[in-house]
């Protein structure tokens, strides 16, 4: 049929818009908890050229590093910025890349589940055995592991996610521009 408008794209689905918002929130979490990082980095270099003291500053300036590192773990991976090792698979081509490419996710997403699992834990115990800061601030520690564990649960999901669109053919790989230009 001549002069046919093309079909509009597929709307994504509730699951992908969900999946989606999940990993931007955490990175919009990780950017709260950066500036937060900032926060408590000014005060400490207050604190010492003013020679008063805050207790904890330190710690909670940790604690935030932490936070923004975990909390950013599914978005950056999502966007394409992980650290990838190529020399190998730039190497393969066919159903050799492919298979490379779903071992690489289904190893990646054990580990992640490991590493979620092993962080819930972590924050468990240490809510159920009452587990503070050893610092003059004694935060119970249960309070900055959640970020951790909230990080790795949602990293655990993201892979799985870039597995699933692996074996259905849907993957879309966004490789960095910046590695082609380190050499």
């Amino acid at each position: 049929m001549a002069g046919a408008a093309p079909l509009p794209a597929a709307a994504p689905s509730a699951l992908r818009r969900t999946l989606d918002a999940v990993y931007d929130s955490a990175a919009a979490l990780a950017a709260v908890f950066m500036v937060l990082l900032l926060v408590m980095v000014m005060l400490s270099i207050l604190s010492r050229q003013l020679h008063f003291n805050i207790p904890g500053v330190d710690a909670y300036a940790g604690y935030m590093m932490a936070a923004t590192g975990f909390l950013a773990l599914a978005h950056t991976l999502k966007k394409g910025e992980h650290i990838r090792v190529t020399l190998l698979i730039g190497s393969l081509t066919g159903r050799w890349r492919r298979g490379f490419e779903i071992w690489a996710l289904f190893a990646a997403s054990l580990l992640a589940l490991l590493a979620a699992f092993y962080s819930c834990k972590l924050a468990w115990q240490s809510y159920t055995f009452h587990d503070i800061s050893t610092s003059n601030d004694a935060t119970p520690l249960w309070i900055p592991e959640l970020t951790m564990a909230l990080g790795t649960v949602v990293l655990a999901i993201a892979f799985i996610d870039e597995l699933v669109l692996e074996l259905r053919g849907q993957r879309v790989v966004i490789t960095s521009e910046e590695a082609s230009h380190n050499e």
